[in-house]
Parts: C-alpha cells; structure tokens; sequence
C-alpha cells in the first residue's frame, strides 16, 4: 500500500484544489476546442441533442502531454499520488458544491422533482449543457481520464521509490489503459445509455462520475505501489492475462453486438443474421446466452485487475467485489424495467434466455 501519501494542511488542499482546477479547465476546454465528429442522440424531451465525440482524442493529447512533462521534468504524476487525499478531499467539496449549482440552475425546470433533497440528490435536468456541452456525457471525461493518471501515478511512484516497476504494475497499467482507451473508442455507444437518456444530473451522477470512479476504480494501483508481497509469476501472469481477454472480449463484444443492433436491426451477430423477438429483442450472440453478460465480463476485467496483486491483502479485492454487487442489483432493476417497458415480450424473452449473468447458475 503507498506510504507517500502528504499529511492533509492548508498548503496540500491548496495545491489539490489547484490541480483540480486546472485539469478540469483543461477538460472543458479541450472538449469545446478538440476536433471531434458529431452524431445525434435519441430524442430526449422532445429535442435531439447533438454530441461530439472528441474523448478518444482529448484522452491521447493529455497521455501525451503527461508523458511529455514527466520526462521533460515539468511535472511530476507521482505528485498525484502524495496529494491523494488532498484530492479526495477537495474533490469531494468539489463534486457537492458543483451538484448545488446544478441544482440551483435547475430547479424551476419542467418536470423536475419535487422537494430540495430529491431534486439535489437526483438532479433537477436531464441534460444541462454550459456553452454546448452537454455536461453529463462531458463528466464522463475527466472522471475516466482521472482515473488513468491516477493509475499512472501509481507507476512513477513505485519507479521512483524503487527504481522499477514490477511484473504486476505493469500488467495493472496495460490492462488500465486499455480499458480507459477502449471506452473513448466506443464513446459513441454512450448515448444510448440509461444514464443519458433517463437518469436527471445530480449529486449521485456527479459523485460518481468525479469521486467514487477516479478514487475508487484505482484502488488497486494505488496497493501496487508498495506491495510487498510475494513477486507475480509469469505463469500467474499468462492466466490473469487470459481473464483480462475473456472479459474484455464478454464485456465490449456483448455491448458491442447491442449497439450494432440498435443502430440496424439487420446487422449480422457472430457471422449470422441477427436474431430477435419481434424485431424488438435481440437473441443472437452473447444476448441469446444471457441477459446480462455483459457485466459479467466487466466483473471479469476488474478481477484480472486485483489479481495483479497476489493474495497478501484483501484491500484489492474490494473493487470486484464491490462492482459484482452493484452489477448483479443492476440486472435486477434492469429486469423490472424491462418487463415494464416490454411486458409479454419481455416474459418470452426470460423463458428463451433464462440467465442473467451466469449461464446454467444465475
């Protein structure tokens, strides 16, 4: 576990908050400035919105601008690493502060909950935008990319306390980066979401996006710095490396398949017509194996992630585990939405594809 974290004061929350500042105008900014193309969302309150996709892009220009000062000596990531709880800290005030604003913008809108606590805690808009930008799908952008440079950090860190990185943080940064890298290749998919179409902005979307994802989903990395326990073998290694392609492949291949789906109901699915129920419901490739493999293949990935880690700490293992909580409640509420949504069709659909998120088992 690092033991590089700086003691809380005044002068450590200052340049947090600095840090957060700059980064987050960085975000914004690049999101207005940064070429992207633009595609059209589903119809939301009677107005389609207009997205452009420009995170890929945003994501590799400050990989590269973070490389550039690290080696140039600009900056230091490993600083991200000692200001962790500055950071946390500040983020938090952050993300309560910013779900206040939105609250206050809000509140007087069409359709918005009733009650201050609700509006707050859930979000009073569906999709408020500043200067074009819609912000909800924006937050998806520094949560992620924080997210990646906290990872980074983790690996300057351990260099420079030790003078090289181990077998398991370099597994750890390669499945990370990858993971982030692929989420901004598909960025499109994202507006087809449940968050995007139905869930208002609030306190819940924005903690999420800004604190539980970049400080939490690191949580492995941030072990890894000072793990003492015994080295990964490479035959361990080989096997968590399977773990991290079979999910990736379940996880990305069954979203994948759902998104081709719905932008053509006559797209192919492993190398065949797709298959439906009525036209609505797709039964063909992981869909006809299971209702929810795609979270099985995302519970998978996090695995592969704590496994890098041995088995000389639980600490690591919270992630999947905790992620395996919220994905099984998950299915569970996409169900009951699904049988409101679709009725009759959606009972035929449980009799064709009975398991959830683990064939012959749940």
């Amino acid at each position: 576990m690092s033991s590089n974290l700086t003691a809380l004061s005044g002068g450590t929350l200052l340049a947090a908050a600095a840090m957060l500042a700059v980064f987050l105008v960085a975000m914004f900014l690049g999101s207005l400035i940064v070429p992207g193309r633009r595609i059209e969302g589903p119809e939301l309150d009677g107005r389609t919105i207009s997205y452009k996709l420009n995170g890929l892009a945003l994501f590799l220009l400050t990989a590269v601008v973070a490389a550039l000062a690290q080696f140039l000596g600009w900056f230091s990531l490993s600083a991200l690493n000692t200001h962790f709880l500055a950071l946390f800290v500040v983020t938090n005030v952050f993300a309560f502060a910013f779900s206040g604003w939105l609250y206050w913008r809000g509140a007087r809108s069409p359709g918005a909950p009733q009650g201050v606590w609700k509006a707050y805690f859930v979000g009073a808009e569906l999709n408020p935008a500043v200067l074009g930008v819609d912000l909800k799908m924006f937050s998806y952008r520094p949560s992620l990319i924080g997210l990646a440079l906290f990872n980074a950090s983790f690996a300057v860190a351990q260099y420079e306390a030790h003078g090289e990185l181990t077998l398991a943080m370099m597994l750890y940064q390669v499945f990370t980066f990858l993971y982030v890298l692929n989420y901004f290749q598909f960025e499109g998919g994202m507006v087809h979401t449940w968050d995007i179409i139905s869930e208002r902005f609030g306190w819940m979307l924005v903690w999420g996006d800004y604190v539980l994802v970049p400080f939490f989903y690191c949580i492995v990395g941030w072990w890894l710095v000072d793990a003492s326990g015994p080295p990964l073998s490479p035959a361990a290694a080989v096997a968590i490396v399977a773990l991290y392609v079979f999910g990736f492949w379940m996880f990305r291949g069954a979203n994948g398949q759902k998104h081709r789906f719905k932008r053509n109901h006559e797209t192919a699915i492993w190398g065949k017509p797709a298959e439906t129920l009525d036209g609505r419901l797709l039964v063909s490739g992981f869909w006809g194996i299971g209702r929810h493999l795609n979270y099985t293949g995302e519970i998978c990935v996090y695995l592969s992630f704590a496994l890098t880690s041995g088995f000389a700490s639980w600490a690591p293992y919270v992630l999947p585990a905790w992620l395996a909580a919220l994905l099984s409640h998950r299915s569970r509420r996409d169900d009951r939405r699904c049988q409101a949504k679709y009725g009759e069709l959606w009972r035929r659909y449980k009799k064709r594809v009975p398991y959830s998120m683990v064939p012959f088992v749940y």
